[in-house]
């Protein structure tokens, strides 16, 4: 078994912008620091697995003043990133690297490719310029480089994701019981508490930055929500105090705004989802610092515990099933302490959303992340009252061990297909672009 802070350590990072051409912008990073000579670049040849490419067509880069894309994630990793900061590699970026990598794509120096050979995290990224080639493979995870060459010479490599020194928290979990999560939160000290509530901050700032009244955001979803709650159409209670922080902060993110969050198993809309409604409900019970950490540690671990079955990038969306599971668990066990109940909660959360399809990350996923949130906080309250889907019934096991397995076999087998379907009407949509 691992330790929290292990796992904590691994699973829980902050990240600026979406995670998929984030993962992009740092092998593209990482070749460039390879080549030494990023000013002498010449073209950027690209391939990712159909799943990278789902997430990163439509959403904005951070910082990209409304771009979108996977290429313009590239160009600017090569231009200003730094892969030393991980996850926030593109925090250094300025108003002249963005112009600077609109010419690049605008020339044709940048190429994109799917690598139908691949699936999960995959992205490749080819560097050539002065008569000097790199390369730069992140497989497995979006911060986990497994390959760096130069002039065909390895630099570096991870021969297997298990020969990796880091373990694979989430197989790791899929295989022990629900129950021995509870178990270790024990293991709680001082520094896991600052860095939890640390993740906190984190996400509340984003969400403030979504209320904001210039946000970019083509969809205007949290001012709309806003503005619904001040005339009294909906409700200003609880849950809408979570719907509204949770889209606010996934608008926010989607629409580029160059501010880290916290993730939770490799993706920052997790980490909203798995974190706001567990922060928000603890200061509304005026919950101690450590027990509200211990409410999202218990969110993490069981949003990783779902993942395990599923698997990080699905055709089922994973801020409704995995991290929705996760916030359920949290909220749930600030409001009873109990571990049935928490498994009564994610069980008929699982029963609620299980369906729900990831279509590429975008802004609108703040409509899936507002509802998951909503609907975890729904799930909790009915936990609370020992309601629930106790009883196998559809999708739904009679353990939460059975039901997250049940959920993983729809992603594999029932929905193998959908990704394809999503990834045809995307390549249609830029086609028309291109000839617009």
């Amino acid at each position: 078994m691992f330790s929290l802070k292990e796992f904590l350590r691994s699973e829980v990072r902050p990240a600026l912008g979406c995670t998929e051409p984030g993962a992009v912008a740092l092998a593209a990073a990482r070749a460039a620091e390879t080549l030494g000579k990023r000013a002498a670049v010449e073209s950027i040849g690209i391939r990712v697995s159909p799943s990278i490419l789902k997430n990163g067509a439509d959403v904005a880069v951070p910082g990209g003043q409304g771009a979108t894309g996977i290429p313009f994630a590239a160009a600017l990793g090569v231009l200003c990133g730094r892969s030393a900061r991980g996850l926030e590699v593109l925090r250094e970026c300025g108003p002249d690297d963005l112009e600077r990598a609109r010419r690049w794509i605008d020339r044709g120096g940048v190429s994109l490719a799917c690598d139908e050979g691949h699936s999960g995290v995959y992205a490749e990224v080819g560097l050539v310029g002065a008569g000097e080639r790199s390369r730069c493979v992140i497989e497995g995870g979006h911060s986990r480089i497994a390959l760096v060459e130069r002039d065909g010479e390895v630099l570096f490599r991870e021969e297997a994701i298990g020969a990796s020194s880091a373990p694979d928290y989430q197989t790791l979990l899929r295989d022990v019981p629900f129950e021995v999560l509870f178990g270790l939160i024990d293991e709680l000290d001082d520094e896991d508490e600052a860095f939890l509530l640390e993740g906190v901050a984190m996400n509340r700032a984003m969400a403030e930055a979504g209320f904001a009244a210039d946000l970019p955001s083509r969809l205007e979803l949290t001012k709309n929500l806003k503005a619904l709650v001040d005339e009294g159409t909906l409700p200003d209670d609880e849950g809408m105090r979570i719907r509204l922080a949770c889209a606010a902060a996934a608008e926010a993110r989607m629409s580029g705004l160059p501010r880290a969050v916290m993730s939770s198993a490799g993706s920052g809309n997790h980490g909203i989802t798995a974190i706001l409604p567990v922060a928000l409900l603890a200061r509304s019970l005026d919950a101690t610092g450590r027990r509200t950490a211990q409410a999202l540690a218990l969110s993490h671990l069981a949003t990783s515990f779902v993942k395990g079955h599923t698997g990080r990038l699905t055709p089922v969306c994973g801020c409704a099933v995995a991290a929705g599971a996760g916030a359920a668990v949290g909220m749930t066990w600030l409001l009873t302490g109990r571990s049935a109940a928490c498994a009564l909660a994610v069980k008929t959360l699982l029963a609620n959303v299980a369906g729900l399809v990831c279509d590429g990350a975008k802004e609108s996923c703040a409509l899936k992340v507002a509802t998951a949130a909503h609907e975890a906080y729904i799930a909790a309250l009915l936990a609370r009252r020992r309601c629930g889907v106790c009883s196998a019934q559809g999708l739904v096991d009679a353990s939460v061990e059975g039901t997250a397995a049940n959920l993983g076999r729809l992603n594999r087998e029932g929905m193998a297909g959908a990704d394809a379907v999503i990834l045809g009407v995307l390549a249609g949509r830029v086609e028309k672009r291109s000839l617009s």
